[in-house]
């Protein structure tokens, strides 16, 4: 007897069924523009409107109040024949291109030193150095006059206790800039810091074991490994602190004023003593603009050196 046969009868062909579209709830499409207009609107209010307003004054002969008329280029032509821009102009170079260094090596020896294995109490550490963060610049500039006035501060007072004589902080143009330095150190290096130890972290312990058992020291390990792969973490350091220390003002009006006289007035301090004191806010549009550019011109230069050191 033959047993019963198992073959199935061929399936019957499925008819495509064309996707329907699905479609997304209103809110899905909405809410999220609603977020992006809200940027958009707060960067054109206060990023590009001011930007274009400055632009605008800096041809102009506009003095804060009543009618401005269109002069062209002479407020450029004024400025770039004016003695007090380029001392601004060249004393901002010399504070940054000394802040710029003091503020990476402090930040990223700290940063070495919180991220070790071997460090204790890393937490409060990093609690004590962010500190100085929060404080508002003009606070710190206040603070540190108090700690460095020549007739009544407290580093003076303790320097006399023991014999010595007080230092000039005040009217010693040198002295004061080394002050303006310890103090811009001492509020930018918790940023600094922050970015150091998450991109330290990010480093593979596995290279530095390996250099290690190759009887690489610390400091070859340091040199050889950890200095180069903090490079895209270095170059953004350097770049906010050199955009920021060219643009540094309220911790300076508050702690000295710029002084002893106008020896330590930056280009920001400039730019607020013509604008504002003296009521003369085309000349000082046109200041600005020219800032504006050589914080282009540095940004475009450092992200051109970044770009080849990637692609060698």
């Amino acid at each position: 007897m033959s047993a019963p046969s198992t073959q199935m009868a061929p399936a019957a062909p499925v008819s495509a069924v064309p996707a329907r579209k699905v479609k997304r709830p209103r809110a899905q499409t909405f809410v999220p523009l609603a977020f992006i207009s809200v940027a958009v609107v707060m960067f054109l209010t206060f990023f590009v409107w001011p930007g274009a307003l400055a632009v605008i004054y800096s041809f102009t002969n506009y003095r804060g109040v009543g009618s401005m008329d269109f002069i062209g280029f002479d407020n450029y032509t004024k400025l770039f024949g004016d003695g007090a821009f380029y001392s601004s102009l060249s004393r901002t170079g010399l504070y940054t291109v000394l802040a710029v260094p003091l503020h990476y090596v402090v930040a990223l020896a700290i940063a070495m030193l919180l991220a070790g294995s071997l460090a204790k109490g890393k937490s409060s550490a990093r609690v004590i150095f962010f500190l100085p963060w929060l404080v508002s610049p003009i606070v710190a500039g206040v603070i540190w006059r108090w700690l460095f006035g020549e007739n009544f501060g407290l580093v003076n007072y303790l320097i006399e206790s023991i014999g010595g004589n007080g230092l000039r902080w005040e009217t010693d143009a040198n002295l004061a800039l080394i002050l303006i330095l310890i103090v811009g150190t001492w509020g930018s290096t918790a940023f600094n810091m922050l970015l150091f130890i998450a991109a330290i972290r990010n480093i593979p312990r596995s290279y530095l074991e390996a250099a290690e058992l190759d009887g690489a020291s610390a400091w070859q390990r340091f040199l050889r490994i950890q200095l180069p792969l903090l490079g895209p973490t270095s170059f953004m350091v350097i770049l906010l602190t050199t955009i920021g220390s060219m643009k540094e003002f309220a911790m300076i009006q508050a702690l000295n004023g710029g002084g002893p006289g106008t020896n330590n007035m930056l280009i920001v301090q400039y730019i607020y003593r013509t604008g504002f004191e003296r009521a003369d806010i085309g000349y000082a549009s046109a200041a600005s603009m020219v800032l504006m550019v050589i914080l282009v011109i540095i940004a475009l230069i450092q992200m051109r050196f970044d770009r080849k050191r990637d692609l060698s």
